[in-house]
């Protein structure tokens, strides 16, 4: 037993004990190698998603077209400006006497005809007047009969001092005063003929200021206005204080300011209409009478006045409405039109070129004739028909769209303001 529990020889233990190797890792390194894979793909896809945006997504973008077939309509070229109304023809009433207004007989919006009474001022002052006048005149013609008497007194001793001294029946002396007292006489008699003419100048005054007591209508019109009320005293002494303002809004005239820039475009009798606030789509058409040639300047823009007149035969035009106005310079009627962003224009003003999209898709390049231009379309007058394509921008889809509507607002018509 001691034998068989004796322990074996090293050799021979080594020999039997299995040895234990490490354990080796080639699952690290397995995942490791899919992760670079993966990583590899993805960056291969995101490379293969760039080029294809890069080459085809752009090219689509690039590709991108807006195009609109001529339209057939009318077209103008215009200058444009802003303007109030007034009437044609106006006057101040106002009181060319002094006194309190004692009766005011119409108001504002009443029609008034030519000689109609509309104001009355107190009288009694200018009455008064007279009667002082009428008096002075009487007392005066009474002074007369006296002065005349003298004068036939101062004739008849002059004659009778004269038969004296022929017969040297009186002294020289006595016919020198006779001769003396015959001209004061008569230099009296006519000095109150003078203060007779006078006073009888004062009470013609007087008169005519009692008709000024009663004021009537210079014209026929509407009052646009009224400056006194009854009992108010009115002084003119100094002035004539305005009562009512009388206007004739028959006609109205058009007061436009046009810019420098602009004036030089208009000419006299050319045609131009304009449109109200309330009333965009409505146009009242008139003709260029008159360039003022002084101007007026509001925050250092210098503005000339262009006024023509319109017919108001319904009164729906008053007084300081604002308008918008159009001079035409030129204009067509059912002619067909692009809008200005599809023609590239010539030198001559009077040609051009624009693209074209085929029935098959390709685009093409089209020498075009034109004739009006104004900022938002252009009439072609040869080189196009209705049924052509002609294209009016470019972009990606999202803009192409968006150009699409927003040309399609450009081709309305002008705001009427």
């Amino acid at each position: 037993m001691a034998d068989a529990t004796r322990k074996m020889p090293p050799a021979i233990e080594a020999a039997e004990t299995p040895v234990v190797q490490p354990a080796p890792l080639p699952k690290k390194r397995t995942r490791s190698g899919r992760r670079w894979l993966i990583l590899s793909a993805l960056v291969l896809v995101a490379a293969a998603g760039w080029y294809g945006w890069s080459t085809y997504g752009k090219q689509s973008t690039t590709d991108a077209v807006v195009t609109e077939t001529p339209v057939r309509g009318d077209i103008e070229n215009s200058v444009t400006a802003s303007g109030l109304l007034s009437p044609i023809k106006d006057v101040d009433v106002g009181a060319q006497v002094s006194g309190q207004l004692k009766s005011l007989k119409v108001e504002i919006g009443d029609s008034v005809k030519q000689g109609q009474l509309i104001a009355e001022i107190d009288s009694a002052s200018i009455e008064t007047q007279i009667e002082i006048a009428d008096a002075e005149i009487a007392n005066l013609q009474a002074q007369m009969i006296d002065k005349t008497a003298q004068v036939v007194l101062s004739a008849a001793t002059l004659t009778r001092q004269r038969a004296l001294v022929a017969g040297n029946g009186a002294a020289q002396s006595a016919l020198d005063a006779a001769i003396a007292a015959l001209a004061t006489a008569e230099a009296n008699v006519d000095a109150l003929k003078a203060q007779i003419r006078k006073q009888q100048a004062t009470l013609k005054d007087a008169r005519i200021s009692l008709g000024y007591t009663k004021i009537y209508a210079p014209m026929t019109g509407t009052i646009v206005n009224t400056s006194a009320k009854e009992g108010q005293t009115l002084n003119a002494n100094q002035t004539a204080p305005t009562i009512v303002t009388i206007g004739d809004l028959s006609t109205m005239t058009v007061e436009a300011q046009v810019s420098e820039a602009d004036v030089g475009k208009l000419k006299v009798g050319m045609n131009a209409y304009f449109t109200l606030l309330g009333q965009p789509g409505k146009r009242y058409p008139g003709t260029l009478r008159q360039i003022q040639p002084t101007p007026a300047t509001e925050n250092n823009v210098v503005l000339y006045y262009a006024l023509f007149d319109v017919p108001n035969p319904e009164g729906t035009l008053m007084m300081n409405m604002t308008a918008q106005v159009f001079f035409v310079q030129s204009s067509a009627e059912n002619v067909l039109t692009v809008p200005v962003a599809a023609v590239r224009q010539g030198a001559d003003r009077k040609s051009g070129e624009v693209t074209v999209v085929t029935a098959s898709g390709a685009r093409e390049t089209r020498k075009v004739e034109t004739g009006i231009r104004n900022r938002v379309r252009v009439e072609i007058t040869g080189g196009l028909d209705e049924n052509d394509a002609v294209v009016v921008g470019t972009g990606s889809a999202d803009k192409a769209a968006s150009s699409g509507r927003s040309n399609s607002r450009r081709n309305m018509p002008p705001p009427m303001f």
